[in-house]
C-alpha cells in the first residue's frame, strides 16, 4: 500500500515516514501543497496524509483541488487546529478523517487501516509477491524463480521486495536509498547501483527474460 505524506515539518514527516515504512507501507513525502497536488494527480497512492497548515497552498486547498479533479484517494488531515469549525470545514472539502496533533503513532496507524478498509480499492497485503516466475514469500523470507531457490542478503532481499511491491513502477535511486538504507544514507554513495548489479546476477542471470529494468534518467523497475 502506497501512502503520500504532505507535511512541511521535516522532523514530523520523517518520524511518520519511518514508522509507516516499519509497518510495511510504501511512503513518499513532500513539504508543500503544490508538490502534493502534482504527485497525487500523477501517481497512484492508496492514502494521503495531509497537513492542514502548509506554506503557500493550504491542506484545505489541496484537498479541495484534488476532489474537484475527481481524485478519490482517502485523505487523513493532520493538524494542530482542533476546533469543531476547522474539522467540519476539512470534512466538507473532502477529507475522510481528521487527526489532531500531537497524536499517538498507534492511533495514526489505526486510522490509516480503517480508511484503507473503507476504500473500495483496498486490498489485504498478501504473503506472496509474484512477478512472472519470480516469487517472494514475506512469511518464510524465501525467494524462488522458476522453482529455483535464490539466496539473498538481507539488504538484497529488502531491495527486491521493494521493487516487487509495485511491478512496473519506476523507483528513483533516491527513493530506493531512502527506503532500503534510511533517510540519512550518503546521497553520493553508489550502493544502489552495486546492489542492483548483484540482484541482476542472482535473479536474472541464467533466465531468458530479465525482470530488473533500468529506466535511464529515472531509476529502476521490476517488470515482466
Amino acid at each position: 500500500m502506497a501512502i503520500l505524506i504532505v507535511e512541511d515539518d521535516e522532523r514530523i514527516l520523517q518520524f511518520i515516514k519511518r514508522g509507516l515504512e516499519a509497518e510495511g507501507y510504501l511512503v513518499e513525502g513532500v513539504n508543500s501543497g503544490e508538490e502534493g497536488v502534482i504527485l497525487a494527480t500523477g501517481a497512484k497512492y492508496d492514502l494521503l496524509l495531509l497537513d492542514l497548515m502548509l506554506p503557500g497552498q493550504s491542506g484545505q486547498e489541496v484537498c479541495r483541488q484534488l476532489r474537484e479533479q475527481g481524485i478519490t484517494i482517502p485523505v487523513l488531515m493532520l493538524t494542530a487546529m482542533d476546533t469543531l469549525e476547522d474539522k467540519v470545514k476539512g470534512l466538507q472539502l473532502g477529507a475522510d478523517d481528521y487527526l489532531t496533533k500531537p497524536f499517538a503513532f498507534d492511533e495514526l496507524v489505526a486510522r490509516i487501516r480503517a480508511l484503507l478498509r473503507r476504500n473500495q480499492n483496498y486490498r489485504e497485503e498478501t504473503a506472496e509477491l509474484v512477478v512472472s516466475d519470480l516469487v517472494l514469500n514475506r512469511d518464510t523470507r524465501e525467494i524462488y524463480r522458476n522453482g529455483r531457490l535464490i539466496e539473498l542478503t538481507p539488504k538484497e532481499h529488502a531491495l527486491l521486495e521493494y521493487l516487487m511491491s509495485s511491478p512496473g513502477r519506476v523507483f528513483s535511486r533516491s527513493k530506493i536509498l531512502d527506503h532500503v538504507w534510511g533517510y540519512n544514507a550518503d546521497p553520493l554513495t553508489n550502493v544502489v547501483e552495486v546492489y542492483i548489479r548483484n540482484l541482476r546476477k542472482k535473479v536474472d542471470e541464467g533466465f531468458s527474460t530479465p525482470l530488473i529494468k533500468t529506466v535511464r534518467g529515472f531509476g529502476y523497475k521490476l517488470q515482466e
